[in-house]
């Protein structure tokens, strides 16, 4: 089938400025979609049938779907193709059905206005999506370009990033660049508090810090009392060792079974915003821990599964990397892990006791395995003095199934 879906990226400048052949797509399509701004953008006279964006999007994509190969424009803004809609089309229908004219992106201006690398910012969204994923990135003199979901988004951005610690940071909100309505305007973050803008804006943050606080890194092992915890936590001198052995790989998904207070997989989801995992508790007062660590420490996309393995797994997609806390027994919960994970994929267990260092043994041997331990101790004052305080002795075990 030849391309009938037709995704035009417009500027603020309007029309005018595409080129000839998104104007002669536009011009042969008999669906015309986008949002009221796009579509007041068209002609008067154009009697074409039209459709805005509806509530929820996903209905938008389905009566597309239904109505394939005719010929249909759907107008968005800037590159279609960078947090866009294009994107979401691209996931199914091949490349022949469709084609995409990009306008500059909000990050391409925006970078040319500031006279930003965009090689070496950040870029993000946060239209629909939670302000939370703007923590991870934190760091002294970062810089960060992110798109708003409306005119309230700076302010709260504003307002998030002083709960940081970050309230000196500064925040260029940049509106309708491109069109005859732009406006750029700069001031910190703790003056953007309470200030309203308009809905179609990027925000860009130097982050500056706030007195000498020590930032969060996105390398594993982040300090335990970055984590809300009730003292089941994975230390982490463990939980950096136990990342290591997962061996992470971008874009990859994580199944905790028996999360605890969530470190593992929040820290797996830190370590880049393309990494997936799914939490599985079934005590309720540690769900409630996991969701707070996830909000505080900037993984809002965490998903939470409250049930107790092994009949918690059952609907979950198959994951790529597996991690199996608070100790290991012959319950039938290593056998339904080993049977979902994916070809290639990589098993990482911990246990304290003498029962769950028999079954790893057990384990190691059947499936040509890795058997580390792991002793460590940390520094203590007793009184004037400093002593070694050991914590529990740890048997990892860590399996590649083949």
């Amino acid at each position: 089938m030849t391309a009938w879906l037709y995704i035009i990226g417009v500027g603020d400048d309007g029309l005018a400025s595409l080129n000839e052949a998104a104007k002669t797509a536009l011009a042969d399509a008999t669906l015309i979609i986008g949002g009221e701004r796009h579509l007041d953008m068209l002609p008067a006279d154009d009697a074409r049938p039209k459709m805005s964006w509806p509530s929820p999007l996903v209905k938008l994509v389905n009566d597309v779907m239904d109505r394939r190969g005719e010929k249909i424009a759907i107008l968005a803004t800037g590159d279609p193709m960078h947090y866009g809609i294009g994107v979401t089309f691209a996931k199914r229908l091949p490349p022949e059905e469709m084609t995409v004219f990009p306008s500059l992106s909000a990050f391409s201006l925006a970078a040319s206005r500031l006279g930003w690398d965009l090689s070496k910012i950040v870029t993000m969204t946060l239209h629909g999506r939670p302000l939370e994923l703007i923590i991870p990135p934190l760091n002294h003199s970062a810089r960060i370009l992110a798109l708003s979901d409306n005119g309230e988004t700076p302010s709260k951005l504003a307002t998030l990033l002083a709960d940081k610690g970050y309230g000196e940071s500064v925040l260029t909100v940049l509106e309708h660049m491109g069109g005859a309505g732009e406006k750029i305007t700069t001031k910190t973050a703790s003056q953007w508090i309470g200030q309203k803008c308009q809905d179609l804006n990027t925000v860009a943050i130097e982050c500056a810090m706030e007195g000498n606080p020590s930032p969060l890194t996105t390398i594993p092992g982040l300090p335990d009392d970055a984590f809300i915890h009730d003292g089941q936590l994975t230390k982490k001198e463990v939980r950096a060792t136990t990342l290591a052995a997962l061996n992470p790989l971008a874009g990859q998904m994580l199944w905790d079974v028996g999360a605890g207070s969530g470190s593992i997989s929040i820290e797996w989801m830190r370590i880049s915003p393309l990494n997936q995992a799914i939490a599985i508790e079934h005590k309720s007062d540690r769900l409630e821990l996991i969701s707070k660590n996830s909000l505080h420490l900037g993984v809002p996309g965490l998903k939470i599964i409250s049930g107790k393995a092994p009949d918690a797994l059952d609907t979950l997609a198959d994951p790529d990397r597996i991690f199996i806390g608070g100790g290991l027994t012959n319950d039938g919960v290593f056998e339904a892990c080993w049977r979902r994970l994916k070809t290639g994929g990589i098993l990482v267990a911990n246990t304290v006791t003498t029962q769950g260092e028999g079954f790893a043994f057990t384990l190691a041997e059947k499936h040509d395995g890795e058997l580390t331990r792991l002793n460590y101790s940390r520094a203590v004052k007793i009184g004037d003095f400093t002593s070694w305080k050991p914590f529990k002795q740890v048997t990892q075990l860590r399996l590649v199934k083949k």
